[in-house]
Order: C-alpha cells, then structure tokens, then sequence
C-alpha cells in the first residue's frame, strides 16, 4: 500500500481520507446514541435509577461475553471487511427502536436487547478498526493517525451532543435513532471506497482458537507497560460509567435541564476532547508517551468531584467545565496509550493484544452500569458521582507505579 511521505500531513492520503470521514459519520451516530439511548429509558419509558444502570452495562457487556475470541478472529480475517459488516448490522438493530416505538411495542426488554447487540457488535468494529491503523499508516505515522483520527472523534463529541439534544426535544427519544442509524451506514459505504489492499493474515484452524487467545492474553498481561495500562484503564472505565450511568439523572432530575441543555454540557466535553487531540501529539512529545499516561488523569479527574457540587446557576457552568477538562486529560492520555499499545505489538497479535486490552479493561463496564444504578438506589445520585471522581482519580496509580513513569518509543 503506498504512502505519502512523512514531511506530508496523512490526510493527504486518500484512503487515510476515507477512514477520517467514515470515522466522523460513525462517532456522530455514536454520540446520538449515547445521549438518546438512555433518554429513551428515561422519558420514553420512564426508567427508573437501576433500569438506566442496566440498561448502561447491556450496552457494553460484549466486552465480557465476546472480548477474547473477537480478538483471535479479527487476527485472522482481513480488518476492514469486519468495519463495513459491524457498522451495517448496526445500523439495522438501531433502526428497530424507532419502528418499534412507532408501532406502540417498545419496551424496556426490546431496548435491551438493542444494547446487547449493538454492544457485541461495537467490539468487533473497535478490534478490527484499531488493528487495521497500523496497515493503513504504518507505524511511524501511529501518533499522527491517533491524534487526527481523536480530533474528529472530538467534534463528533461537541456536534452529536448538540444535534441530539434538538432532535430529542423535536422528534422525541426514539426517532433520533434514526440519525445514528444513518451515520453507520454511510461510514460503511465510506470504508467499502478505500482502495488500498490488507495482506490477507495467514488462515488458522478452529482448534486453534483457545491457543490463539491464550497467546494473546500471555503477550498483553505478561509486558510490563501493556498491564500497567490495562489495569488502569479497568479501573478508570469501572469508574467512569458509574459516574456516566448517573450524570444524565443528575442533570435530568437533580440540575432540571432539558434535552437541549444536556446535550449543551456534553458539547462542552467535546470541546475538551477536541482541544486534548489538537495537544496530544504536542505533549507527548514534550513529556513521552510513559509520563502522559498518568499525569494527564491525575491532572483532569479530580475536577469531575465539582459536579456533585453543583446547584442550578453558574456553579453548573464551572461543573461543566470540569468534565471538559476530564475529556482534554482523556484524549491526550488515550492517543499517547493507543499508539504506544500498537508500537509495542507485533502485527500478528494486533487483533488479540487489542481484544485482551479491551476484555480486561472494558470488562468492568458492565459491573460499574450495575453498580452505578445500585449506588445510585441506595444512596442517591450525588454520593454516586462522588464515589466515581474518587476511582477515576486512583486509577492513575498502576502506571504511576509501572516502568511508565519515565517510559517512551
């Protein structure tokens, strides 16, 4: 596959271009969904506290029923084929919420199963999507890859929110579904148009499987730098999404905004997210990709603490402000790990060391929805935010403790 000299920027390149665009219509869906999925639940059918917790792990419980073998698949299947195959099947189960609630037999189990099944297919598309960058870059353009390929994701992350938050209020919840439906179908067709060719990886048998895995489980869990950052990612992402399974009830509930109003406050962690992929490749260069890891979170999570605090008024504004800079440290931290993961990797485990990553550290998602819908039943919204600052911010500790104080490629 050629590629355009390191002097030019990667958008030069026009398959490089067509991944962009395919990963700006994707993330767009997918920020619809983050914001719309839930508010069905909510306002749609009245979801209590547990209900939207449940409904928050379902949606990322693929991480732990197909993690591990989706790795050992992805490795022997050409990467690209598997993007276009899971943003379609996608696309379709979205489109069911919509036709179901037009026809009055949406339920609570009916969105569940949505989740669940646009959660599995999620850990195939990531899998095969972080392992085909390396083929479609090469590794001396993985940190420029990262960091435009996070940038889009970014403005996805202010303009989902922002377009979301309209369409809720218009055309309610569950039609808004149809928006992310759209964007994974047409980041499909995009990925369909890039021309250039992926060596085919060489075939393995079935009975191979359980070893494939076992290899890949050896590599990633047994490199120092791999589990530092595996084991703090488990602990950040458990955190986080007790802290996210609550923050829509807060601000629903507790904060009294409207739809427009959420998808305001989740525009403004795009913009940090943005502002963190336009830094990322600045400071790791100026830090190393090691110390970036865990300076960044243990700069930025503290300030998720100020949303708790907060009451209706400017002191809302200053809580917002907070989680964008939780979405500045994030984007840095996660360009610096992500390209440093695929530098340390071998090609042939891309697929296994990138599904063992996301199975351990993604693993606590499902257990942090029930938890955070638990948490929140038993002792209130706030006491949940509180409890999902303090994990966020002792997450930093495996790789502070880890060779990636002083680590960099």
């Amino acid at each position: 596959m050629s590629r355009p000299p390191l002097s030019s920027g990667l958008l030069r390149d026009p398959d490089f271009g067509r991944l962009f665009a395919a990963t700006a219509l994707g993330q767009l869906g997918d920020r619809i969904i983050f914001l719309a999925l839930p508010l069905v639940a909510i306002v749609s059918l009245d979801a209590d506290a547990f209900q939207v917790g449940l409904l928050t792990a379902l949606t990322t419980a693929g991480s732990l029923l197909v993690g591990l073998p989706a790795g050992a698949w992805v490795d022997r299947l050409r990467k690209r084929p598997v993007m276009i195959a899971a943003d379609l099947a996608r696309a379709l189960f979205l489109v069911t919420v919509p036709v179901a609630w037009r026809a009055g037999l949406l339920t609570l189990r009916w969105l569940y199963a949505v989740a669940l099944a646009h959660g599995v297919l999620t850990v195939f598309f990531d899998v095969a999507y972080v392992s085909y960058l390396p083929h479609l870059v090469g590794r001396g353009r993985l940190v420029e890859g990262n960091a435009k390929l996070s940038a889009i994701r970014s403005v996805t992350s202010i303009g989902g929110p922002a377009l979301a938050g309209p369409l809720v209020g218009g055309v309610g919840a569950p039609a808004t579904l149809l928006a992310s439906s759209l964007g994974m179908a047409l980041s499909a067709l995009l990925a369909i148009s890039i021309r250039g060719g992926e060596e085919k990886p060489e075939p393995g048998g079935h009975s191979r499987l359980g070893r494939d895995i076992a290899e890949g489980l050896r590599f990633a869990l047994g490199h120092p730098a791999l589990r530092a950052m595996i084991l703090g990612d488990a602990m950040f992402n458990l955190s986080l999404v007790m802290y996210q399974t609550m923050l829509l009830v807060h601000l629903e509930r507790a904060m009294g905004l409207s739809p427009f109003g959420i998808g305001l406050v989740l525009s403004g962690m795009g913009c940090g997210a943005l502002l963190g992929a336009l830094l990322a490749v600045r400071v790791s260069a100026w830090l190393g990709q090691g110390p970036v890891i865990w300076l960044a979170p243990l700069v930025t999570c503290p300030l998720t603490a100020l949303m708790p605090l907060a009451r209706p008024g400017w002191t809302m504004v200053v809580a917002a402000t907070g989680l964008a800079a939780l979405s500045l440290g994030g984007v840095v931290r996660v360009v610096a790990q992500s390209s440093l993961q695929q530098a340390l990797t071998p090609d042939r485990l891309l697929g296994r060391t990138n599904a063992t990553a996301r199975f351990v550290s993604w693993g606590g998602i499902p257990l942090g929805g029930l938890l955070g819908g638990a948490s929140g039943s038993a002792f209130g919204v706030a006491a949940t935010l509180w409890i999902g600052a303090a994990g966020m911010t002792l997450s930093v500790l495996p790789n502070a403790l880890s060779a990636l104080r002083g680590h960099d490629v």
